[in-house]
């Protein structure tokens, strides 16, 4: 037991992750087409002449999966091949970001794809999504070896970050899939930042939690995992991530947007091939406290970048389960087709 809680403490200060199925084999979409390269390059030579004029593209992300799939915009920038500058701002909560958003002090975002829907209502569709950015990262951890389903959470208390996120809404409806009422059969406990969810199992007996990984990987505390048991129950994947714009800022920069999304591409393809160049960056940047621990990690995380057709059927899909379940999830009714961005 005070393993357990040394390595728990120790990776809870090490670590800042905001809640967040697919394989890493499967991560970028389809925009290495060679038809496309050419364009994309005249994207790039556009997007690059329109910034002269303008700032960096300001980007937040969350403090795990979402900004490992980003990091290697940095070292595309400082090698020179990256089509603009970036300016990549990290928090450790969707809800730290997203005000600045919708003020206009940032460009683009990666939050939950729950909460892109819902901005989507709030500001009458002047947030657009432009990729999917992770699929499903979340896991049920104990200290013991109690659950080996989800049947065996009922009756239980569920430490989770992610209140009115993606961890709530996909823990909730796994539940009722499986005849646990979340409301009667379980007691839920959410806390806003992962640090504190594990703090509370080392001190916890018989704790039960659900965490996001990079928490799983670090700590080796995989139970169940909850992308596994969304595919028993949903036809769609299930995602954790979306990287959204500003509707107004997409109208004036179209050719920026576009050359950004040929980047990321490039930069989710290094994120889970070159493990050891990623894991320094996402250390050097405070994404990860340490390497070793970002480069053990990164498979696990399914980070992704689809855009296009792909992220439109893969979202609208996704939206559509957690709309069914219930529509306050998705801010009441599902997003236009004006939610997803697309290229003229």
């Amino acid at each position: 037991m005070k393993k357990f809680v040394s390595l728990l403490l120790a990776f809870s200060l090490a670590l800042c992750l905001a809640a967040c199925g697919g394989s890493a084999s499967s991560a970028v979409s389809g925009s290495a087409a060679s038809s496309e390269a050419a364009s994309s390059e005249a994207a790039s030579s556009e997007a690059a002449q329109e910034l002269s004029t303008t700032d960096a593209l300001r980007i937040a992300g969350l403090k795990g999966p979402t900004t490992m799939g980003l990091v290697n915009l940095l070292s595309m920038e400082a090698d020179g091949t990256a089509a603009m500058d970036y300016d990549l701002q990290l928090y450790g909560a969707a809800d730290e970001s997203v005000p600045l958003l919708m003020k206009g002090e940032l460009d683009m975002a990666a939050i939950p794809a729950n909460l892109a829907a819902t901005l989507y209502q709030k500001t009458n569709g002047g947030i657009q999504a432009v990729a999917v950015n992770t699929l499903g990262v979340l896991y049920v951890v104990e200290q013991g070896d109690t659950v080996q389903s989800m049947a065996d959470l009922k009756g239980r208390t569920i430490l989770s970050t992610g209140k009115g996120t993606t961890p709530e809404y996909v823990l909730r409806y796994l539940l009722n899939a499986n005849g646990i009422d979340p409301d009667k059969d379980v007691t839920i406990e959410y806390y806003s930042e992962a640090t504190e969810v594990t703090a509370q199992m080392a001190t916890t007996e018989d704790a039960i939690a659900v965490l996001p990984q990079p928490y799983v990987t670090a700590a080796g505390l995989q139970a169940l995992n909850l992308t596994e048991e969304w595919n028993k129950v949903a036809d769609t994947q299930l995602i954790t991530g979306v990287t959204v714009v500003r509707k107004e800022y997409a109208e004036e920069h179209p050719d920026v947007v576009a050359a950004f999304l040929t980047d990321y591409a490039k930069s989710v393809e290094a994120a889970n091939t070159d493990l050891d160049g990623t894991a320094a960056l996402c250390e050097e940047q405070g994404v990860v406290a340490k390497a070793a621990i970002a480069k053990k990690a990164l498979p696990n995380c399914n980070i992704v970048c689809l855009t296009g057709d792909e992220l439109k059927a893969d979202a609208s899909a996704y939206l559509q389960v957690l709309f069914d379940a219930d529509p306050a999830a998705v801010g009441g009714a599902l997003p236009g087709d004006d939610f997803y961005w697309t290229a003229e």
